[in-house]
């Protein structure tokens, strides 16, 4: 029961890493708002998290869901003012929302769509933080961790934007990080490896013929040999939310079965 207590605000919440997130931060005691663009994936997810979790921790806890564009300067501070009016406070928040886009080589790659992709995954965690610390240095407390990527350090072919995206998202860590910590608030990143979600399967289909065959072959990039599943990228989140981690500030936790430490020598 390490978030007993505490209010935490998922994004990308109808997503597999953002509810894996949501799951474990519930059963460990938070109440938690879930913010999605996709309202009717929103929808089902608040209801299964609910029903799953009715009466497990023995708690007083709430769940909430709240339709909304990530990237969208008015909706994120709408999303931070019901999280404030339903809880009083923001203990956490895993800014998390993200999309893959198409993949091309950088010297053909659609300028709608780049443009699109940073917005997303750029934009709409810097407007993120930009709405939520305030209410996390006025209140002396609270923890927030980004989503990156093992492409914040690499370079995938293909992914210009959601690589330069993702490259950011840790400058963007480092920077609030250094800004708030004397006020007690701590900002962290996760960069997830290969791990088994919609999105990953979305760029499989652009690179493989054969999906199954696609997701064997990226889980040999890392050492276990395997990819990864969203609850174990959420229970790191879970952590780095937490009051064990206090001395965890500025940090990237790379969770990618050791994609990014090594170089494969299967001799």
């Amino acid at each position: 029961m390490r978030h007993e207590g505490k209010s935490i605000i998922v994004t990308g919440a109808a997503g597999a890493i953002g509810f894996a997130t949501c799951e474990i931060l519930f059963r460990e005691g938070a109440s938690v708002m879930l913010v999605d663009i996709d309202q009717d994936r929103l929808r089902e997810r608040t209801v299964q998290l609910a029903e799953n979790a009715s009466g497990a921790t023995g708690i007083a806890q709430q769940v909430i869901a709240h339709h909304a564009d990530c990237a969208d300067e008015a909706a994120v501070e709408g999303y931070v003012k019901a999280a404030t009016s339903a809880f009083g406070t923001i203990d956490g928040f895993f800014n998390n929302a993200g999309i893959e886009g198409r993949l091309a080589p950088t010297h053909e790659y659609d300028v709608d769509e780049f443009d699109k992709i940073i917005r997303v995954n750029l934009r709409g965690m810097f407007l993120g933080l930009r709405f939520v610390l305030p209410h996390m240095v006025a209140a002396g407390r609270g923890a927030v961790v980004n989503t990156a990527s093992i492409g914040s350090e690499r370079g995938l072919a293909g992914a210009c934007a959601y690589n330069a995206a993702k490259h950011g998202a840790v400058g963007l860590t480092r920077t609030a990080a250094s800004e708030v910590a004397q006020k007690g608030v701590r900002v962290n990143c996760v960069m997830p490896g290969v791990i088994e979600t919609p999105l990953l399967v979305g760029m499989l289909e652009q690179m493989f013929d054969d999906v199954a065959a696609g997701m064997k072959k990226l889980g040999e990039v890392a050492t276990l040999n395997r990819v990864g599943q969203p609850r174990e990228v959420g229970d790191v989140v879970s952590f780095l939310l937490s009051d064990e981690a206090s001395y965890v500030n500025g940090a990237k936790w790379e969770i990618d079965g050791g994609a990014l430490a090594t170089i494969r020598n299967d001799i």
